[in-house]
């Protein structure tokens, strides 16, 4: 592995305070994209989709668990694997207690294509409690790309 130069201490300042910028550039960038995100309209769904959790089959509305907003992360784990995605797992290993998102009448589900026996065993190996259901019997994803 070939290491970065050895500078003086006003080259390494002026890098710094370069790369900084940029930093800064698109940290604004992408509270741009992601104000966009949030002012993109919205759509009706009427398909009643349908999603298998644990033990029970369950609406779209379900997954709001009476809560006004929902958060639905697409994890990806399809019929055909065994494991969910690394990456994934990655994210949901950094999320924390609902408790703070519930507050904020908000309910978060993961949604994944690998059927519920597939799901499931993965889940308690990781120690997650999110809850998690399938869209396998769903055309749930091909709906929402």
């Amino acid at each position: 592995m070939e290491l970065p130069p050895v500078v003086t201490e006003t080259e390494w300042r002026a890098a710094l305070d370069s790369l900084r910028a940029k930093e800064k550039e698109a940290t604004r960038a992408g509270d741009a994209l992601a104000a966009e995100r949030r002012r993109l309209p919205r759509v009706r769904i009427e398909k009643e989709y349908v999603f298998d959790g644990p033990d029970v089959k369950l609406s779209l509305l379900d997954l709001f668990a009476g809560r006004r907003q929902l958060l639905l992360y697409n994890f990806m784990f399809g019929p055909n694997q065994d494991e969910g995605c690394d990456g994934c797992s990655m994210v949901v290993d950094q999320i924390g207690h609902l408790a703070h998102i519930h507050a904020r009448d908000t309910s978060f589900v993961l949604v994944s294509r690998a059927p519920v026996a597939k799901i499931e065993p993965y889940r308690r190996r990781m120690g997650w409690t999110i809850p998690w259901v399938s869209s396998f019997e769903s055309d749930f994803n091909v709906d929402f790309g």
